[in-house]
């Protein structure tokens, strides 16, 4: 805390943004962020500036493939699309929900784990007491701030954050920056 003072996670975004930033939390997935914002500012430009999900419904396939995203991320992106569109995941009313009640609507769109969950609810949704076990970042940055010998498996981190409830998130943030600090 003193290297990187108070924690700077975004406000929660409102709800007509929330479908561009799901899809740019798929389009970022498994990538190094160079990598995946060269593929997302090409993909905004193939849209027109409109990501939403009659804009990616509109869009085929292959056109979103040339944007750079593999078959598998422009299937989850129309599939967001698809199931935004028909109701079946409501980005409008998501925010009233509890964690995990929010990760089980996201888990329904091809393509979309736990991790992409956890991370809307971080950094979309603004919640505060989420702990991403799963996140090779926080795991790495949670065994240099505490001098551990190994990077904790997931199962072991899980009850290791318990003692940072209500603000695990906040955590998170400050493990993000121990990696980047090395």
């Amino acid at each position: 805390m003193a290297v990187h003072g108070p924690p700077r996670l975004p406000p929660p975004s409102p709800a007509p943004s929330r479908f561009a930033a799901l899809a740019e939390a798929i389009v970022y997935q498994q990538l190094n962020g160079k990598a995946a914002a060269s593929i997302h500012d090409r993909l905004v430009t193939c849209l027109g500036g409109d990501i939403s999900p009659e804009s990616v419904l509109a869009t085929r396939p292959a056109t979103l493939r040339a944007c750079g995203l593999s078959g598998a991320k422009a299937t989850a992106v129309k599939d967001l699309a698809d199931k935004v569109s028909s109701g079946a995941v409501r980005l409008e009313r998501i925010g009233r929900l509890g964690d995990d009640e929010v990760v089980a609507q996201l888990v329904q769109v091809k393509g979309v784990g736990r991790w992409t969950a956890e991370m809307f609810l971080i950094f979309t949704l603004g919640r505060l007491d989420v702990w991403p076990v799963d996140d090779y970042g926080v795991r790495v940055g949670f065994a240099r701030a505490w001098a551990l010998p190994e990077v904790p498996v997931p199962k072991a981190l899980g009850p290791m954050g318990e003692r940072f409830r209500p603000y695990r998130s906040v955590a998170a943030w400050y493990c993000w920056r121990a990696v980047e600090q090395r």
